[in-house]
Parts: structure tokens; C-alpha cells; sequence
């Protein structure tokens, strides 16, 4: 692990990331306002958009802060831009990098969802680094073992990648599926890689193993 990696490993076990840093905003007394943290990494251009001490989305994988800022005013059409929460963005940073990082603390705020989708989430957010799962078998783990199809549905439209690890959710047969991102499944695939996952692929098939 890299000193970043060791940095961040160390904010993770000490800090309290539903506190992070203060923006100056909270700091001024103006609660609510919701900030914009774009940062670059191997991945693409990250965005992390915040609301106090909690994470509303996240952008990954785009290939300029013009992209990530375009949909970020889709979520909120009024956004201060800073460093909302140093903490998280070192965490991801150390994570692009390599290192093994566990996002599962991170405060989100969740929209209004129905139970499906609640026991599709909690059951993904438990994910850990390099573990993967089939739609499928995230189903039956949800308690909805035919609802396959629509685990695809809520994988497509999750607000948080990395700190939701939906990029660890695989088709069946072990196939990539797909994933919501500029760079498409390459970016999934980069991560899976990233991770130890390595894809095999033949005129036959194509497999995960590690």
C-alpha cells in the first residue's frame, strides 16, 4: 500500500466520515446549500455532490469537470463548488490507485425508494472489494429470487457508484452486464480489474475469475 493508500486506510478507521470537513458554507451557518467536489484520477474526472454531511451522488468516470458539473446541474441547479469532504475524496483517490477501501460508512442520502429497491441496495452495499454477484443471485439474496431483470433496473439507475458497488454486479454466466457511466462497461471493466478481477474471454464465452 502506497502512502496515500496508508493516509487514507488511516482517516477511515480514526474519522467519522458522517462528520467530514466542514465546508465553509456549514461553517458559516448556511445548512443545506449543496457543494459540488470535482477531482481527476486514473478513473476519469470524479464528482462528489454533498449536502451537509451527506453524500447525494456521485459521478464517476467522465471525461472533464465540464461533463461532471453538466450532470450534476441536472440533480441541483444551485451548487457551490469546493472540497465538500477531503476525507472521502482521499479515500477514493487511494481507491483508483489500488488500494482497498471499504466506502460501506459513507453517509448517503437515499431517495425515496420502495422496499425492493431498499433490499436490493442494503444487499449491494454489502458487497465487499472484489466480490462479485450475478443479478440473479442479488435477487434471491434481496429476497426476490425472480426478480433478476429488475435488479438490472436499479443497478442502471444508481446515484452512488463506488460507495453503491454496483460496477461488482455481473450478468449471468459471469458476463460483464452493464453499466450507467460515460465510459460504458469499459469503466466497469477497469474497476472489476481494479479490484483483482480479471475477464477471460474465448470464441466461447466470456468468464470471471481471480
Amino acid at each position: 500500500m502506497n502512502a496515500r493508500g496508508k493516509l487514507a486506510a488511516r482517516r477511515l478507521s480514526g474519522v467519522d466520515l458522517s462528520r467530514g470537513v466542514p465546508s465553509s458554507s456549514t461553517q458559516n451557518g448556511d445548512a443545506g446549500q449543496v457543494v459540488l467536489s470535482m477531482f481527476t484520477t486514473s478513473l476519469g474526472w470524479i464528482g462528489l455532490l454533498g449536502q451537509d454531511n451527506q453524500l447525494i451522488s456521485t459521478f464517476v468516470g467522465h471525461p472533464s469537470s465540464k461533463s461532471v458539473r453538466t450532470v450534476a446541474n441536472k440533480t441541483s441547479r444551485s451548487l457551490d463548488e469546493e472540497d465538500w469532504n477531503p476525507t472521502l475524496r482521499c479515500l477514493i483517490e487511494a481507491y483508483t490507485e489500488g488500494n482497498v477501501v471499504d466506502f460501506s460508512d459513507v453517509p448517503i442520502r437515499l431517495p425515496e425508494m420502495t422496499a425492493f429497491r431498499q433490499q436490493v441496495v442494503a444487499v449491494t452495499r454489502r458487497l465487499g472489494y472484489g466480490e462479485t454477484i450475478s443479478y440473479g443471485e442479488l435477487a434471491r439474496r434481496a429476497g426476490y429470487p425472480r426478480a433478476a431483470r429488475a435488479v438490472g433496473t436499479v443497478m442502471s439507475t444508481n446515484r452512488f457508484p463506488l460507495v453503491i458497488p454496483c460496477h461488482r454486479v455481473l450478468a449471468a454466466g459471469g458476463k460483464l452486464g452493464g453499466y450507467t457511466s460515460p465510459a460504458g462497461t469499459n469503466l466497469k471493466q477497469r474497476l472489476l480489474e481494479l479490484e483483482g478481477r480479471q475477464i477471460v474471454t474465448d470464441s466461447q464465452h466470456s468468464s470471471w475469475s481471480r
